[in-house]
């Protein structure tokens, strides 16, 4: 009996000894970059240990939470919502958040991360809540934006910090959805006739335009060339008055000079003569004066009488 009696307190000592070893190798801890370990004494905070080496003190420190400091990504399970219209829509998201504050996160909150996903469903019903089905879609960096300032509030109490919220998805019902793909097809339908009608629009504003130029520029050439022709005969009868001017100028001045009024007379005459040369002919027929042979009476009458 004796001897079973020893074996079964070394076997208790054993037993404990290897409990002792187990505990003090526990209680040498290294803590990874990025990471924060809160320790217990006797269930009580003590210390946040950061990265590094750290030794604690066998069955009476314990770690009792671990903490991630690196940005995490969190899934939003998918929830039903009303918009203002009341169409029920199916909306799912995701949040990136860290700890800042391991001791909050441990003790200010059972499960930050559960609590995180609560508060971003719950505010993104009320949000989708104010809008209409349409803006829903339109409106997604209002909602992120609203959660993302609803987490922080309460980010301060639970030691976090909710870096951005996005949502991934918002599914109406086959219903609407069919409604919207039809209301997409006819706003297109609806540009193509707009295009196809600007085009026409346009087409004939460039005819008219175009035969407005056309019709102006014919109108200039044709006054450019009345223009043109009236200078032109203008010209021409100044050059021909101008010429008879001097015609008459010069004629004046050789009847001036002396023998001019015989030189005309003679002239005349020989011009006198061919026409009645030419009052022979067959054919002919003309009204003359009784006095025609009387070609001196003639030259008097114009004041051209014969200088002796």
């Amino acid at each position: 009996m004796a001897i079973n009696l020893d074996l079964v307190v070394t076997a208790i000592w054993g037993l404990i000894f290897f409990i002792f070893i187990i505990k003090l190798f526990q209680s040498i801890r290294l803590v990874p970059t990025k990471s924060a370990y809160i320790v217990e004494r006797l269930g009580k905070y003590h210390a946040t240990l950061d990265a590094g080496f750290h030794a604690l003190i066998p069955f009476i420190d314990k770690v009792a939470y671990i903490h991630d400091l690196k940005e995490e990504t969190i899934d939003v399970p998918p929830q039903e919502c009303f918009s203002s219209d009341e169409v029920n829509v199916e909306v799912d998201g995701v949040i990136y958040i860290s700890v800042t504050d391991p001791v909050k996160a441990s003790y200010g909150v059972t499960d930050y991360r559960y609590a995180a996903i609560q508060l971003a469903q719950t505010t993104t019903r009320s949000v989708i809540g104010t809008l209409d089905l349409d803006r829903t879609f339109e409106e997604r960096d209002v909602i992120s934006a609203k959660v993302v300032e609803v987490l922080d509030q309460a980010g301060a109490t639970w030691g976090i910090r909710v870096h951005r919220y996005e949502i991934k998805n918002i599914t109406p019902p086959e219903t609407v959805k069919n409604a919207m793909e039809m209301q997409v097809n006819a706003e297109r339908e609806r540009r193509a006739l707009l295009a196809k009608s600007e085009g026409d629009k346009q087409s004939k504003i460039n005819r008219s335009e175009g035969i407005k130029a056309e019709t102006i520029n014919r109108s200039e050439g044709e006054m450019q060339r009345r223009i043109n022709e009236a200078e032109g005969k203008a010209e021409e009868i100044l050059s021909i008055a101008k010429a008879t001017a001097e015609s008459i100028e010069r004629l004046a001045a050789v009847i001036a000079a002396p023998g001019g009024q015989n030189a005309l007379r003679m002239q005349l005459g020989e011009q006198y003569l061919k026409q009645l040369d030419g009052l022979g002919q067959s054919g002919s027929r003309v009204i003359l004066p009784g006095n025609m042979v009387h070609f001196e009476q003639w030259m008097d009458a114009m004041g051209l009488q014969e200088q002796r």
